[in-house]
């Protein structure tokens, strides 16, 4: 990633309860966001096009989408790698690009001068219409794709969680990432990735996330200069299809070792979900919350199985998966599995208590802010807000939707969303 250091713009204590976030669409659809600070003199921007993610990948083996994303700042027709980065340095400017499961994101950060700002726009520009795709450059970063793919399948947990993701999504493309292979890889070339560049990037799919020293006037100038010479529309669909019932599937598999990685769970949270923070509440009593979840305590402090189980939820725009995860000795992996079954399944049978649930409110409202408490967190809040449709006032919801939880609403969700006979469980390492 290309940087400079600059110091992080932070947010008054204040601030939190009264985020203004301005949003508007262009004439050709694309979605901006824009909270304005001018305590200090930068920008932040990040841009996001929807449909461009590793779920689109035209072959569930490649990562054209990831290939995509990451040669934009690598160099543009009239600049090479060594020039491209060269520009930005002088400028004081940082622009990088990423790949994830549904974007693809191009961010910017800049002193927000008339000159600076203005030469890191053009910039930017240049990296989102003429990216050079060099041959050279795209040679290393396949090759660097490879070898870290071929070091990731010797460990045992990232061999399950690749498992566990085709157990739960056998035939949808949020299983994409775990189907990628070296010849997948080694057969991307330079027009698959030029192909996927003209038909997804375009105007009516873009999501421009604005926090900094600009007023509305200047980030509607931003928006439309960054974006200056894409196609309006993008050729593909970027709608994402609903996902399957869960089915439950298991795998067992021998690795070498003395430890077993074991993973269970089930697809279940959307980002505009109806549930969404009773089962986020949820999750942290029963494996979210570090030392306070009941996973924790059952698996570790009370049964010595292992140093550290988790669970985790990650939202999507369909059912995204509930995954608990760890590792421990061989001999003890299925009575550890018996225990983290058992662990489930009261909790969603019963719910939480009153204590757990208080503490719960207090870590996750009472850390909430530092979530964006810089820009350049915040900036990412806003990207989030947009892709997903989210209301205006979701990070004033979000701790007051919490705040407001009770016992019972836990338990209905749980009980409701969860099942234990949909879990699809992997065991990497067995004896």
């Amino acid at each position: 990633m290309k940087s400079f250091i600059l110091a992080a713009a932070l947010l008054p204590a204040t601030a939190f309860a009264d985020i203004n976030i301005q949003r508007w669409h262009t004439p050709q659809g694309t979605q901006v966001l824009l909270v304005e600070r001018h305590e200090n003199p930068i920008v932040d921007v990040e841009i996001s096009f929807k449909g461009a993610g590793s779920v689109f990948n035209p072959d569930s083996s490649t990562q054209t989408a990831e290939f995509t994303a990451a040669l934009l700042t690598d160099g543009t027709k009239s600049l090479d790698e060594e020039a491209f980065n060269r520009r930005s340095n002088d400028i004081a400017a940082d622009i990088a690009s990423s790949s994830g499961q549904e974007t693809a994101t191009v961010s910017l950060r800049s002193l927000s001068q008339r000159t600076n700002l203005t030469a890191a726009l053009a910039l930017l520009n240049e990296s989102l219409t003429a990216p050079r795709f060099d041959a050279a450059v795209f040679a290393r970063r396949k090759q660097q794709a490879v070898t870290a793919l071929k070091q990731r399948e010797t460990t045992p947990d990232f061999t399950a969680e690749r498992m566990f993701t085709r157990l739960i999504y056998p035939y949808h493309p949020y299983g994409n990432s775990a189907n990628i292979t070296v010849a997948g890889l080694e057969k991307v070339s330079l027009d698959d990735i030029r192909a996927f560049h003209r038909s997804r990037y375009a105007k009516n799919n873009a999501v421009i996330a604005i926090v900094g020293d600009v007023t509305r006037i200047q980030a509607e100038k931003l928006a439309a200069t960054a974006l200056n010479g894409l196609p309006d529309t993008a050729q593909t669909d970027s709608r994402i299809a609903p996902v399957d019932k869960p089915q439950a599937r298991t795998s067992e598999m021998p690795f070498a070792g003395e430890q077993a990685h074991i993973v269970l769970g089930m697809p279940l949270i959307q980002r505009n979900d109806p549930d969404y923070y009773a089962l986020v509440a949820g999750n942290y009593i029963l494996g979210g919350g570090g030392f306070d979840s009941r996973l924790m305590k059952k698996l570790r402090d009370e049964k010595g199985y292992t140093y550290g189980v988790y669970s985790i939820l990650e939202p999507a725009s369909q059912a995204g998966p509930l995954r608990i995860e760890y590792s421990t000795q061989k001999k003890n992996a299925r009575a550890s599995l018996a225990n983290a079954r058992s662990v489930i399944e009261t909790f969603i049978a019963q719910g939480p208590t009153e204590e757990e649930l208080k503490q719960a409110k207090a870590n996750i409202v009472g850390g909430f802010p530092l979530r964006f408490d810089s820009n350049a967190k915040l900036v990412k809040y806003l990207s989030l807000i947009g892709v997903y449709n989210l209301p205006d006032d979701y990070l004033q919801r979000y701790p007051e939707a919490v705040s407001k939880l009770t016992v019972q609403q836990i338990k209905d969700a749980w009980r409701r969303r969860v099942n234990l006979s949909d879990f699809s469980t992997v065991v990497v390492g067995t004896e």
